[in-house]
């Protein structure tokens, strides 16, 4: 049975960013189209732990609001590189499947977390 996923969500990106990186390395293995998505989710999948470290640092509640949204796009951009990556059959379900449904749980937690932002901001005015 899989761990839970941590509560605190700095570590729980910064985990999806380290499971992102070997199953990349793996894919990336093999040459042309298929090395490409590899690289694209390395890199969406990765970005998600930096902007989310870079928004807890943020100096404001905007550029937090800014950050986090950015956090969301990187989420449903790896979560869409997955999806692609689990219909072309390009790696066993078994080591895909659990990396989309971790990317589907951070855009559903993103989602929310902007959604309460903008509210919050305009409550604000």
């Amino acid at each position: 049975m899989p761990d839970k996923p941590p509560y605190d969500l700095a570590e729980r990106t910064f985990r999806f960013a380290c499971r992102i990186v070997p199953f990349c390395r793996k894919l990336s293995a093999e040459p042309g189209v298929v090395r490409q998505i590899a690289w694209q989710l390395a890199d969406a999948g990765t970005s998600i732990a930096a902007n989310y470290e870079e928004a807890k640092g943020a100096y404001s509640r905007r550029e937090f609001a800014s950050k986090n949204s950015i956090v969301l796009k990187e989420a449903r951009e790896s979560r869409m590189w997955l999806r692609l990556i689990l219909e072309c059959r390009l790696a066993p379900e078994i080591e895909a499947r659990p990396l989309f449904d971790e990317a589907n749980q951070l855009v559903g937690i993103f989602i929310a977390s902007v959604r309460t932002l903008k509210e919050r901001k305009s409550s604000d005015l």
